[in-house]
């Protein structure tokens, strides 16, 4: 059982890091920065929420 327990939270710590840095890179490029000019959002927001966002929205255009 602590094999998997511990397995888990090293994959779980993984994700985060992954998460951190990919939240980051986002955060700097161009199209991230427009998107967040266009739709008028402070840079003091969440940006967790934010970068969920503009990912959530890009991928339902790129769906289409």
């Amino acid at each position: 059982m602590t094999n998997s327990t511990t397995f888990t939270v090293e994959q779980e710590n993984q994700d985060l890091e992954i998460w951190s840095n990919l939240r980051s890179a986002i955060a700097k490029s161009s199209g991230f920065k427009r998107w967040q000019k266009e739709q008028g959002i402070s840079e003091q927001s969440d940006l967790d929420f934010v970068v969920r966002r503009y990912l959530k929205e890009t991928l339902e255009t790129l769906a289409y």
